[in-house]
């Protein structure tokens, strides 16, 4: 089952909140929330906040526990940008554009594996180590 957050129209360049999301994309959901309040960076309050957003989204809609959740996927696309202009000199104007970003977080559950399946599978290793490549048993 997964989870999912937006958070649309972040008056942050992507780029910048790119650069927090791959700080945190391979922790866990506790020690993710703990590094984004800590970090001094001004895209990590909005991925702070698409966080804490997942994280209720899946105790009050979805019933699950914070224990079980893992970040699954982190994904921040380009949002509109705003196209403005800077006066110059003889009358000229220089484009540029204020990004905007889309931030979209995805926490997965972890399901625990039955004691019964790992002995399965054991099982199952030793009997291919067992079978050689002409596919005879030794």
């Amino acid at each position: 089952m997964e989870v999912i957050a937006k958070v649309k129209s972040v008056r942050i360049s992507p780029r910048k909140v790119r650069l927090i999301a791959d700080a945190v994309r391979k922790m866990s959901v506790a020690d993710a929330i703990k590094n984004l309040e800590v970090i001094k960076k001004r895209g990590a309050y909005p991925l702070l906040k698409s966080f804490k957003s997942a994280v209720a989204n899946a105790i009050n809609n979805a019933k699950l526990s914070e224990d079980k959740l893992f970040i699954k996927e982190i994904d921040v696309t380009d949002g509109p940008s705003l196209k403005r202009f800077h006066a110059s000199t003889r009358g000229r104007a220089h484009p540029y554009k204020r990004r905007s970003s889309h931030i979209r977080v995805v926490l997965g559950v972890k399901e625990e594996v039955k004691k019964e399946e790992v002995k399965e599978s054991k099982k199952d290793e030793k009997i291919t180590k067992e079978v050689k490549k002409d596919g005879t048993k030794s």
